[in-house]
């Protein structure tokens, strides 16, 4: 296992460059396994744990089911202290009776100050801990001020409860403007955003902001200097859901088009030349990246699991990363 240190200019830790997404623990991952996951995770040398108050509410779960897991788990291992904690809030139900939706009218709680601190207390109570390292708030929410927000995550901080603060699913410029806004109010900015990002990628769709783009690339790498406080930038659904290896798994989200169909052939002959899987050389390209993420995979065997350690230190040449990187990938279509 490998690490990077991440911070916002006032608070900093070291995590593990994989961090281990729990979303199906709890629910479609019973808790024999789950627990399993979790012990050869730490074995391997993860300390990056990250989970949500929302989790599979849509099949049948409560929302919390996987933030429980993990808070029996570190209760039976005795090793809080050793881990890294990251949850989100703010995307569970706002009216329970109602189904969860993404599209006006939305069914979020949203990022109040009050959902906020609610929220993060309970989440505390689930997971039986004193503070979390990191706090993401999952959903931007453009319908309360972004100095309320904030300031509720600046709050926290204050009072010891929380350590990094966090934003996912949300567009560059909402992530500039509430890091100034920190900084005027004399509190620490965002210092991660977790976004969708995989070897493969959407069309491009106004409105679609949930993606990694070149420009919040190109804007964490410029942070890490006087006056501009560090932003790393986490990505979940790095493998796509399965969709990079299986036939049987959908294309989801913009991702379906001739392009895509063509690096994932490209994926699959780059794996085979270097001895490696396609998932994990998926991963290694996010990890060596020039502006490197950290990649947040689930896994609900401990066969995946296995795979996916394989790519800590799965280094990708430069003549592999520059075949991987090309420009005219997309000619291949032809």
């Amino acid at each position: 296992m490998r690490y990077r240190t991440i911070g916002d200019g006032r608070s900093s830790f070291d995590v593990s460059t994989l961090c281990l997404g729990t979303m199906f623990m709890g629910t479609r991952t019973d808790e024999a396994t789950s627990f399993a996951i979790l012990d050869r995770f730490v074995e391997a040398g993860g300390t990056f744990i990250d989970t949500a108050n929302n989790y599979n509410a849509w099949i049948g779960g409560y929302g919390r089911d996987s933030e429980d897991v993990i808070g029996r788990w570190l209760a039976s291992r005795g090793i809080r202290d050793e881990l890294k904690l990251a949850t989100k809030l703010g995307a569970a139900k706002k009216d329970p009776a109602l189904p969860l939706s993404n599209t006006p009218p939305t069914n979020y709680q949203g990022l109040s100050a009050e959902v906020i601190d609610r929220e993060a207390h309970e989440s505390l109570r689930h997971l039986g801990v004193d503070h979390i390292d990191v706090l993401y708030g999952h959903v931007d929410d453009r319908d309360t001020a972004l100095a309320e927000t904030v300031g509720a995550f600046g709050a926290l901080q204050a009072e010891g409860v929380v350590g990094i603060t966090g934003i996912s699913n949300v567009a560059v410029w909402r992530v500039v403007e509430a890091r100034e806004e920190a900084i005027r109010q004399g509190i620490a900015p965002y210092g991660l955003v977790q976004q969708q990002y995989s070897f493969v990628h959407p069309a491009p769709k106004i409105g679609r902001l949930n993606y990694v783009t070149p420009e919040l690339l190109d804007y964490a790498d410029s942070t890490g200097v006087d006056g501009r406080p560090p932003l790393a930038v986490a990505a979940y659904s790095p493998l796509h859901q399965g969709a990079l290896t299986r036939t049987d798994k959908p294309l989801f989200g913009g991702i379906d088009h001739p392009t895509t169909h063509a690096r994932i052939r490209l994926l699959h002959e780059v794996a085979r030349d270097v001895g490696a899987t396609p998932n994990q050389v998926a991963l290694a390209w996010l990890l060596g990246a020039e502006v490197p993420v950290i990649p947040v995979v689930g896994a609900s065997s401990m066969a995946q699991l296995e795979e996916i350690l394989g790519a800590a230190e799965l280094d990708l040449g430069a003549d592999v990363r520059e075949r991987l990187d090309a420009e005219g990938v997309e000619q291949l279509v032809a």
